[in-house]
């Protein structure tokens, strides 16, 4: 796959992870994982595994506050072999009550079942 074509799929697969977030749809964000994904919280917290993440992702669907998380790609570069990316960007929660906690992330991508899939993500808090 060409560079241009792959970071647009990268970035149109982060806008519609964007999309399913804003809209509260946990169970349709589980084919975006790779199974063993690795997603370190801006909180510092490790959660290990699609199902795990998929879980998290419920749980704070169910407060009546939570809007969504948006995540701004800045960046993508893609491997040598044209199977992984590194994304990277900003993001930030919102809430009913205004914009939360923000910062930036790293996200790492694999192409697998003819897909990119998130293999791990990192957010780091640099706002409170």
């Amino acid at each position: 796959m060409a560079v241009v074509e792959a970071e647009k799929a990268v970035r149109a697969r982060r806008k519609l992870t964007n999309r399913l977030i804003a809209e509260h749809e946990a169970e349709r964000l589980a084919p975006f994982f790779e199974d063993d994904a690795k997603l370190i919280a801006g909180d510092g917290s490790l959660i290990l595994g699609a199902r795990a993440i998929v879980k998290a992702f419920t749980g704070q669907f169910a407060d009546p506050d939570f809007v969504a998380y948006r995540r701004d790609t800045e960046a993508v570069e893609l491997d040598e072999a044209g199977e992984r990316a590194a994304e990277s960007g900003r993001w930030a929660a919102l809430s009913k009550s205004g914009e939360g906690p923000s910062g930036r992330y790293l996200a790492v991508w694999r192409q697998t079942r003819g897909q990119w899939r998130l293999e791990s993500e990192l957010f780091v808090t640099l706002k409170t």
